[in-house]
């Protein structure tokens, strides 16, 4: 079964970007160390990249970010979703207008622009066929920014949360939670590593069929 998972790195004091994010410094000053974890040579957070990477059948990303992942100085063979990890998952970028050209045209895109709630139906879609294609269980990945899994959360469109908590604390940046519905989530795992912990937390805690074993946890 295809679950939404909202996946992300926060800090300490809950930021997703460090201050004055923007084209050439997307993290923000001092947002990089959000993702230290990502890219580290430690067996175990390498494992957790590459799993999370083999089951993401399509990833969900905002605008904004894909104009910076998309942009000069974004995403290469080194820098990218999974990285060096052989993953290409389908990727669906939600817009008010599609943009003029690619980059990375080896990469699957698809450009929505009749809001959030369609982009996912689109990439379940995606998912579910790669799923059947592969004949194993994947998930869509909700990889950002904060704002718009903020706004999915709020909606009740995510199954999982996935949080990697980074020993920093950046002081001011983009906030992942800036109000909206309370909710009370049930945590499925706590995973610590040498740079980050990493948590998921049941949105929705009657889904059936996802464990932490579906996404590296």
């Amino acid at each position: 079964m295809t679950h939404i998972i909202a996946d992300i790195s926060i800090s300490l004091d809950g930021y997703v970007t460090g201050p004055d994010p923007g084209p050439g410094n997307g993290l923000g000053t001092g947002g990089e160390a959000l993702h230290t974890w990502a890219f580290s040579d430690d067996p175990e957070e390498r494992r957790i990249v590459r799993e999370t990477t083999a089951r993401s059948g399509a990833v969900v990303l905002g605008r904004r970010l894909f104009d910076l992942v998309d942009g000069p100085g974004g995403w290469d063979d080194t820098v990218g979703y999974g990285a060096a990890e052989a993953g290409r998952p389908a990727f669906v970028v939600v817009t008010g207008s599609k943009p003029e050209s690619v980059r990375l045209t080896g990469l699957d895109w698809t450009f929505v622009t009749t809001g959030l709630s369609d982009a996912l139906a689109v990439a379940r879609d995606r998912a579910e066929a790669a799923s059947a294609d592969r004949g194993e269980d994947l998930d869509v990945v909700l990889m950002g920014g904060g704002a718009l899994i903020g706004s999915a959360l709020d909606a009740g469109l995510v199954d999982v949360l996935s949080l990697h908590l980074a020993p920093v604390v950046l002081g001011s940046g983009t906030p992942l939670f800036t109000g909206g519905t309370p909710r009370t989530l049930v945590r499925r795992s706590a995973n610590p590593t040498p740079n980050a912990t990493h948590l998921a937390y049941a949105v929705h805690p009657g889904a059936s069929g996802w464990s932490p074993a579906r996404f590296g946890h």
